[in-house]
């Protein structure tokens, strides 16, 4: 079996992760022997691993004993995480989540004279609903008079995003998606209003240091020069610049702003019975089929993935494209401990290969992993909202797992009449003959259920 290299691992010259049998192995190179010595030989690791700070992680090196050469040193197994996930597609409170786990972190290992050395919010990854950091090799020894690397990292990958939202109620996700490294400070600056800017914490840390930025583009040699001549910073004062930014985000709200499905699950267009129903076939399917991975696909506020999972599934991925619908999902998710992450997707403009030589960061068609899927009350989105043929829709929604569920809403339907009044109905393959057809072109229909006179439910294998 061959080491495979993963394609967004290449920044670090000390180190990167292959995928080996189905493990995720970080090889640590010669340059990087040093510093995971030092972390190795202070147990850092596994006392950052007991706090759950950091992925599970062990030394396997002795089974690579043949791999080994004068510049692969050691060889370490991660845990493998079941649905990888980009902070572009996590919800408000996913991303605040993230920014204190990070924060908590270096003031953890700061009184261990160990430092994060930089700042990605793509070191961070989700079980569940819970942050860890996945990057071993970004811990290094503190040095007295060490300055914070990462702290402009930081704000362009966490803080800016969250004031995004939190100040101007703009949702940072397909931004941050357009530009990976996340939100200019000088960019942020210029959205910010005289009344935002009164607050200390975003004067020092948006409006100044984009005065600085934009200096430092004009005046490079000069900007060199202030790094040359930077004072050393102590300890207390480091730790003070982390806990005064954690007290800062543990405030920070996502301004309030109505979304068209944050209160779909309360206010729609069906029956408590027809609910009742749908739930009662997505818990008898979830019994039958125990899925390991399932994708609830329009998840809206998780309602379903949380009722397959008290009926057997084991972990489920919500996908929706209402950022309100998702933070209420991630709360309830930590609130009851599920093992449930919903996270923010368009399906017209889902997450593709972007970053370096367009592979840096996977698709979502290449992060597919699942082995059962539920799409209630979302192919019509699609079909009639969008203009996709009806065809493709279903052939696309099989395609995320080898079984599922489907839900067929008819033209007949109150929703559907509301999103055809406009438009007009431009749309005569669209029927529930044709709905029937494609998926036994793609598969087979176990099982059909009518929810209502409008609305049928679809169990299906594919070939």
């Amino acid at each position: 079996m061959q080491l495979l290299k993963n394609p967004g691992s290449f920044r670090d010259p000390a180190g990167q992760v292959y995928n080996y049998n189905n493990k995720i192995i970080r090889v640590v190179k010669k340059f990087g022997k040093k510093r995971y010595d030092y972390i190795k030989n202070k147990d850092i690791i596994s006392e950052s691993v007991n706090q759950n700070f950091l992925i599970p992680t062990k030394d396997v090196t002795d089974e690579f004993k043949d791999s080994q050469s004068n510049d692969d040193i050691y060889f370490l197994e991660h845990q493998k995480i079941d649905y990888i996930s980009y902070p572009y597609e996590w919800s408000f409170y996913q991303l605040k989540s993230a920014a204190l786990h990070h924060l908590n972190f270096q003031l953890f290992l700061i009184d261990k004279n160990t430092v994060l050395i930089d700042s990605s919010a793509y070191n961070i990854q989700f079980i569940n609903h819970k942050p860890i950091f996945i990057d071993v090799l970004s811990l290094d020894e503190y040095k007295e008079g060490d300055y914070w690397k990462g702290h402009s990292q930081f704000l362009q990958q966490f803080l800016n995003p969250l004031l995004l939202r939190s100040k101007k109620g703009i949702p940072f996700n397909d931004w941050y998606k357009g530009n990976l490294d996340g939100i200019k400070t000088t960019d942020l600056n210029e959205l910010l209003n005289f009344k935002d800017k009164l607050s200390l914490n975003i004067f020092f840390s948006v409006t100044l240091l984009s005065k600085l930025e934009n200096q430092n583009k004009i005046n490079p040699d000069k900007a060199l020069d202030k790094i040359k001549k930077r004072k050393s910073l102590s300890k207390n004062s480091y730790k003070s610049m982390l806990v005064q930014l954690k007290n800062w985000i543990e405030k920070l709200e996502p301004l309030k702003k109505k979304t068209e499905w944050d209160d779909y699950s309360s206010i729609n267009t069906y029956q408590r019975k027809e609910e009742e129903l749908k739930i009662k076939l997505v818990r008898d399917f979830s019994q039958k089929n125990k899925p390991k991975l399932l994708a609830d696909i329009g998840c809206n506020d998780g309602l379903y993935s949380f009722e397959s999972l008290k009926a057997g599934t084991h972990k489920a991925i919500g996908f929706d494209i209402d950022i309100n619908a998702i933070d209420k999902a991630y709360k309830k998710s930590i609130k009851e401990n599920l093992n449930f992450l919903p996270l923010y997707f368009n399906a017209m403009n889902p997450s593709s290969k972007l970053g370096w030589s367009e592979d840096e960061r996977r698709s979502f068609k290449e992060r597919i992993n699942f082995d059962a899927m539920i799409a209630l009350a979302f192919e019509h989105h699609l079909a009639l909202g969008n203009n996709v043929p009806l065809e493709d829709v279903v052939k696309w929604l099989m395609n995320i797992a080898p079984k599922g569920l489907i839900e067929y809403v008819d033209k007949d339907d109150e929703t559907v009449k509301k999103m055809l009044s406009l438009k007009g109905d431009i749309f005569p393959n669209y029927n529930i003959k044709n709905f029937e057809k494609y998926i036994e072109t793609n598969g087979n229909i176990i099982n059909k259920s009518t929810i209502s006179n409008t609305r049928i439910l679809y169990e299906f294998e594919k070939n």
